[in-house]
């Protein structure tokens, strides 16, 4: 996608550019989030220089470091990259992989999915689910579960439609709109909300407390991540 002229205001002409950054999110003219996904690896910057100080630090505090400045960054708004191919995730994949090395002082070539386990810890792909399902955020805590039982603001709310088809009243499924480009339209919160919360088990959609609707949904997260009972 490119760019066709300059913009031209009074007598000044705003050049085109192909990359725009706005609440620290960098989209690029194709929105494919590469741009944004590749300044994240700054958090390599911050693993190093913990781990410099690494053996002064417990268990517990070098996990409070990580989620300070690794961790947050790595889940700020990455409902943006829902609908990413995975050789895009795999590269915030690798952040938290060393993250997770680092916190129990293993090698690069030890296997990493055991030591993500301890921590319970989600794989990449299913943060973004999660935080599309359950805290959809970017400036405000918007949360799904809450759009449905009326606990979010009206112009959160009015975007997400029931299913209103008689055999699926009581199902608490969502209508999903029609769209055309699936690296495009499929990856909208009116897309995207819906197809993830739809694709949830019936238990899950007719919790009523937030807390268990949380805790249901990561452990069924957490099973599909990495194919384990929990």
């Amino acid at each position: 996608m490119s760019c066709v002229k300059n913009l031209v205001i009074a007598s000044d002409t705003v050049d085109c550019s192909t990359t725009a950054k706005n609440i620290q999110v960098i989209f690029n003219n194709s929105l494919s989030m590469l741009l944004h996904v590749t300044a994240r690896y700054s958090s390599f910057f911050h693993l190093r220089n913990i781990f410099k100080i690494r053996k002064f630090l417990s268990y517990d505090t070098c996990k409070t470091l990580i989620h300070a400045f690794v961790s947050t960054r790595i889940d700020y708004c990455n409902s943006l990259l829902y609908g990413q191919p995975k050789c895009i995730l795999k590269r915030l994949q690798s952040v938290l992989n060393s993250a997770t090395r680092l916190i129990h002082l293993t090698s690069r070539y030890e296997h990493v999915t055991p030591l993500i386990i301890q921590l319970h810890w989600l794989p990449i792909e299913q943060r973004i689910t999660f935080t599309i399902a359950v805290k959809k955020c970017v400036i405000h805590e918007i949360i799904t579960f809450k759009a449905l039982h009326g606990a979010a603001p009206s112009y959160i709310t009015d975007l997400f439609k029931p299913y209103r088809l008689l055999r699926s009243s009581n199902q608490f499924l969502l209508s999903t709109s029609k769209f055309n480009l699936k690296t495009y339209g499929g990856r909208s919160l009116t897309i995207a909300a819906p197809s993830v919360w739809n694709a949830l088990p019936f238990e899950l959609r007719s919790c009523n407390s937030l807390s268990s609707f949380k805790s249901k949904l990561k452990t069924r997260l957490f099973k599909i991540g990495y194919d384990v009972v929990v």
